[in-house]
């Protein structure tokens, strides 16, 4: 997902910075339908991360409380698990912003062809 969100995004850059003829009515339509399918990633991800979380610090309070080597284990586990999805969900939250922006100069050049521009 990571590398898709990546491309995609930088794919909309140059045609961005290109700023040619391109038919951006189509371009918006598309930002638009991939903006809602990483939207659903990214909230799926947030639902895992914070489920994540909220078993981390179950964990840790059980070893806070009554330290056993598997209690310890089990901290460690989705300690080491919960670290990737922190990262992956950062990647997604931030290129998402990033497509926000980029749909709103889409939306500008779509109004420069229609004339509508403000």
């Amino acid at each position: 997902m990571r590398k898709r969100i990546l491309e995609f995004r930088k794919r909309i850059d140059a045609l961005l910075k290109d700023g040619g003829e391109q038919d951006w009515e189509t371009v918006r339509r598309e930002q638009l339908v991939q903006i809602a399918f990483f939207q659903h990633e990214r909230l799926v991800h947030l639902i895992v991360t914070v489920l994540f979380a909220l078993i981390e610090f179950a964990a840790a309070a059980l070893t806070a409380l009554s330290f056993t080597p598997a209690a310890f284990a089990l901290c460690l586990a989705v300690l080491i698990l919960l670290i990737p999805y922190v990262g992956h969900y950062y990647i997604l939250e931030n290129e998402v912003q990033k497509l926000y922006a980029q749909y709103d100069r889409i939306e500008l050049e779509c109004e420069k062809r229609r004339g509508t521009a403000k």
